[in-house]
């Protein structure tokens, strides 16, 4: 069953979209386990769906699909915006366990994401890691955010110049996230929640891909370098890939393998 709405926030003070994909059995008793399915920078509540074959993925696991919508926040309380961390983290779940007949169980509860949204991913699992106890994440985007804005902070003009398209947007994302002085924080920085968790007893299970064609690649080794050095469950994969939909796909069936395996 697919699902396609929305649901009022308390925490974004607004209507915001979400889709929703269960089994198409209903259990009265024992609950479903959980993915919360987070997009990319470009995508919405609707990505997954309409450009992968989750609903065919579904099918071999009886799990239910969360899939919410976050603009281009990069899964973060904005400085200047709406909290959409607070919102995916606590209030989401909430509100799905309130309607939906799933467990509230770390082992039975997984965040996956593609390009920002794994980012997202890393970031929910690794604050939360007594709520999430896996963690996919594909083709991720900002692993190293603080060098990133250390550097535009410094000098925007060659990410302005070389960075694309795109890169004013983006430019533009970052001051409404962080603020005109681009200071990163603890809590969005993906190393700092790495270490602050690390001698923990409770770390959530990480499986991390990335194409081998991907202009993220680079930074998503060094980020397999830094993690293969610290007592985490974590699995690095890579493929001939570029960062599209076609290795997100293939991504995605991976790292759901990888949670039931």
């Amino acid at each position: 069953m697919i699902l396609r709405g929305e649901v009022a926030s308390d925490v974004l003070t607004m209507h915001t979209g979400i889709n929703v994909l269960t089994p198409d059995s209903i259990k009265e008793n024992d609950p479903y386990r959980v993915v919360y399915l987070l997009h990319g920078l470009h995508g919405d509540q609707n990505t997954w769906l309409d450009k992968t074959m989750l609903p065919v993925f579904a099918n071999d696991y009886n799990a239910v699909f969360v899939m919410p919508a976050v603009g281009r926040s990069f899964y973060t309380d904005m400085k200047y915006g709406q909290k959409f961390f607070t919102y995916v983290s606590e209030e989401l779940p909430e509100l799905c366990r309130k309607v939906f007949n799933i467990s509230g169980r770390r082992e039975d509860t997984a965040v996956m994401g593609c390009s920002m949204g794994g980012y997202g991913a890393l970031k929910c699992s690794l604050s939360r890691p007594e709520q999430y106890g896996f963690c996919g994440a594909i083709s991720s985007a900002c692993l190293y955010s603080k060098e990133q804005l250390d550097g535009l902070r410094k000098d925007p003009t060659p990410w302005l110049k070389h960075g694309g398209s795109g890169a004013e947007a983006i430019y533009r994302d970052f001051i409404a996230i962080f603020g005109e002085d681009l200071r990163p924080k603890p809590e969005t920085e993906i190393t700092e929640m790495v270490k602050k968790i690390q001698a923990g007893p409770v770390k959530p299970k990480i499986y991390a891909v990335c194409g081998t064609e991907d202009s993220l690649c680079a930074e998503n080794r060094r980020f397999r370098a830094d993690m293969e050095k610290l007592p985490f469950d974590f699995t690095y994969e890579e493929w001939p890939g570029v960062h599209d939909w076609y290795f997100f796909n293939d991504g995605l069936k991976k790292a759901l393998g990888a949670w039931y395996a």
